[in-house]
């Protein structure tokens, strides 16, 4: 793309002017390629720079970081690559910077939150490696940090003080290679409301002064090796929503002042070393499979139940002795029992076999009209070795009849890209590509898409069936409605451009 006199003539789409000059380039899902020129720091006036959902390659120009007026740098979800650029910390006026899901590497670098207006800095999902910058966990200004799903080393520096990161709202530094000790001064950023140490090395003890932190919503520490005792402190934030400190080296009870938590919706303890019984309001709200793995925990199932506290003593062994009336009463009560058994099986078997009996045959059974075990029916996926279930009700296509639809694309966001297919019968659909980077492995997928298949409301858009391909592609195909999004109810219908004829939907 070349901007020249012509940009501000009035006939670029996406592009907003002022006094001649550029302010704003603005073009997402366009399917933009190529890369992106050193040339865009001519634009000494541009304030946005909003490209993301395209497939931009190469690096980021070094020019960016020189526009004297940038505000917002919008690039994610795009194939960026190299590293970033550092003039990027000297433009003093950025308050966004977005460069997550790219191929980005290298190190992060050491002044890019000096900005005193920085506000959201999002470098999550890239290659980036290194220890994360002092200058990031200094930054008065920044409200959201999201540097998770890369390849970060190193401790999380315990450096944050009464005066340091007031306004952090947002920390996500998941799926990374962090390690050392817990940061007890995280316990400081008191308008925190949410983070997440995931799936790193993180050790040491969990401090009681998290209390701290009242407006807390979402603390997700699972998969680490964090040690001791669970604060019962954390019992004081009311505002806490989600807890997860599953996976770690964790001992002790659960704290029954966790119980008080009454906007806990989700609670997950599971795979640490946990002792005691679990207060009786978490183990009838949460399910078991949140308290499994901890093998001195009990009282969260009918197979965990807790042992008495006082057992019974010894009674004499002249009280133990029993009659013979009472040895023919227990034996005929225990053969009753069997018997009634060994009438149950012979009842199902007899009814399994009748049920058998009445089944069609041979070619009647084929794999078009198999029927899974939550009720719906199963293609094979026919030429392409795939899977299409669907929910509910007759057959209504097949694989190949929704991989050759004709499609038109509706719209992308970061989990995948909503395709409107026309059937070969003229029938139309809602198919939804979900982004291999995000979507979860083949057997959790199917548990949670089942369930929501299930779902029937009349204000939600029914699941009709779901695909999954050779190549771990995954498809979920919803009715399709011609009235819009709920973006065009609330805010108007704006009539983009279209930059060429939508292709067919084709899966790689």
């Amino acid at each position: 793309m070349v901007l020249d006199s012509s940009a501000c003539s009035g006939g670029w789409s996406g592009i907003k002017c002022a006094q001649g000059q550029v302010i704003v380039i603005q073009l997402p899902w366009k399917s933009l390629g190529g890369r992106i020129s050193e040339k865009i720091g001519q634009l000494r006036a541009l304030r946005k720079l909003s490209l993301h959902d395209n497939n931009l390659g190469g690096s980021i120009p070094m020019s960016l970081g020189l526009i004297p007026n940038l505000r917002g740098v919008q690039l994610f979800n795009n194939r960026l690559s190299g590293s970033i650029p550092p003039s990027l910390g000297v433009s003093r006026f950025l308050q966004t910077l977005d460069l997550s899901n790219n191929l980005l590497s290298e190190k992060i670098p050491p002044n890019l939150a000096d900005s005193s207006k920085l506000l959201r800095l999002n470098l999550s999902f890239n290659s980036l490696s290194g220890q994360i910058p002092v200058s990031l966990f200094r930054s008065s200004s920044l409200q959201f940090l999201a540097l998770d799903h890369n390849n970060l080393s190193g401790p999380i520096l315990d450096t944050w003080g009464s005066n340091k990161s007031p306004n952090l709202r947002v920390l996500s530094l998941d799926h990374n290679s962090l390690s050392g000790p817990f940061p007890s001064s995280l316990c400081y950023l008191t308008q925190l409301q949410d983070f997440s140490f995931s799936h790193n090395r993180i050790s040491g003890t969990l401090p009681s002064e998290l209390s701290k932190l009242t407006k807390l919503r979402t603390m997700d520490i699972s998969s680490n090796s964090v040690s001791g005792k669970i604060p019962s402190t954390l019992g004081n934030i009311s505002s806490l929503t989600h807890l997860d400190l599953s996976q770690n080296k964790l001992t002790g009870e659960i704290p029954i002042s966790i119980s008080d938590l009454t906007s806990l919706s989700f609670f997950n303890v599971s795979y640490n070393n946990l002792s005691g019984s679990v207060p009786t309001l978490l183990s009838q709200k949460f399910n078991s499979s949140y308290f499994v793995g901890n093998l001195e925990l009990c009282g969260y199932s009918v197979s965990t139940l807790c042992p008495t506290l006082n057992p019974p003593s010894r009674k004499s062994s002249s009280h133990m002795n029993l009659s013979t009336k009472d040895i023919i009463l227990i034996a005929s009560g225990a053969l009753l029992i069997v018997l009634l058994i060994l009438v149950f099986v012979l009842l199902c078997c007899l009814l399994r076999k009748k049920s058998d009996e009445s089944k069609p045959k041979g070619g009647e059974t084929g794999a078009a009209a198999a029927k899974t075990e939550k009720g719906g029916e199963v293609d094979g996926g026919g030429e392409t070795g795939g899977k299409l279930v669907h929910f509910d009700g007759p057959m209504a296509f097949t694989a190949d009849d929704l991989l050759c639809a004709t499609t038109e694309i509706m719209g992308k966001s970061t989990y995948g890209t909503v395709y409107k297919a026309t059937l070969e019968d003229g029938s139309q659909v809602a198919v939804k590509r979900l982004r291999e980077k995000i979507t979860k492995s083949q057997k959790e997928f199917e548990n949670e898409i089942n369930v929501l298949g299930r779902i029937r409301h009349p204000n939600l858009l029914a699941l009709r069936a779901y695909y999954l391909g050779p190549k771990g592609e995954k498809l979920v195909v919803f009715d399709y409605m011609s009235r819009g999004s709920l973006a065009t109810f609330l805010h108007g219908k704006f009539d983009l451009p279209l930059f060429e004829k939508p292709p067919s939907l084709i899966l790689l």
